[in-house]
């Protein structure tokens, strides 16, 4: 099978390549807007891209009330979401009035940031406080505005529950780490190899 993604000719009812480049860690990014409402939302395209310095990215399709609220107040978090947490991840896509909260709608309970005004999910072992460096439009090859913006910010403060922390290592399968595959599809980290460089 072969296809060109612009003209979707791969004759299946749903776009596969989101369940090829899977799984995706998910940024659940809190943020606050210029009226001090506290914003969360799931965001699937998101890595952290850099270190030194500790950069992180997520893209969004049109400029949506998180994107707006970090370009207002230069801040956001990126709260590390888990198994444990799936539903309310998925709730807090939900779409809602500018007004209103998602940490409500989810019913989170907010923790205080350190560095940055957003607050963090109370619940989530890991966050990262980040301030905002740019939002840039993606152009497609052909120099065309796509509608998608890539928000890049830098990490100055790091927040990790130590009860995950053993033998000074964070252990990611303990913590069940969420990701997101294709369609409606979710994946966690259960278990870990690890595989030495050589040299």
């Amino acid at each position: 099978m072969f296809y060109e993604p612009r003209r979707r000719n791969h004759g299946l009812p749903h776009n596969p390549l989101k369940a090829i480049v899977a799984p995706r860690p998910i940024g659940w990014i809190s943020t606050l807007s210029a009226d001090g409402v506290a914003n969360l939302a799931p965001y699937s395209f998101f890595n952290l891209v850099s270190e030194t310095p500790d950069i992180v990215m997520f893209s969004s399709h049109g400029l949506k009330d998180t994107v707006r609220n970090v370009m207002a107040t230069g801040e956001f978090v990126c709260n590390l979401p888990t198994l444990e947490l799936m539903e309310a991840v998925n709730l807090s896509s939900k779409p809602i009035p500018p007004g209103e909260s998602e940490f409500d709608l989810a019913e989170l309970e907010r923790a205080p940031s350190r560095l940055v005004k957003p607050p963090r999910v109370a619940a989530a072992p890991c966050a990262l406080e980040c301030v905002w460096i740019e939002t840039t439009e993606l152009r497609d090859r052909h120099g065309a505005t796509t509608g998608r913006h890539i928000t890049y910010g830098e990490v100055i403060g790091v927040h990790v529950d130590e009860a995950y922390v053993e033998d000074g290592r964070l252990r990611t399968d303990r913590m069940r780490s969420l990701a997101r595959c294709g369609y409606f599809d979710y994946a966690w980290v259960e278990t870990l190899r690890s595989v030495p460089r050589p040299t």
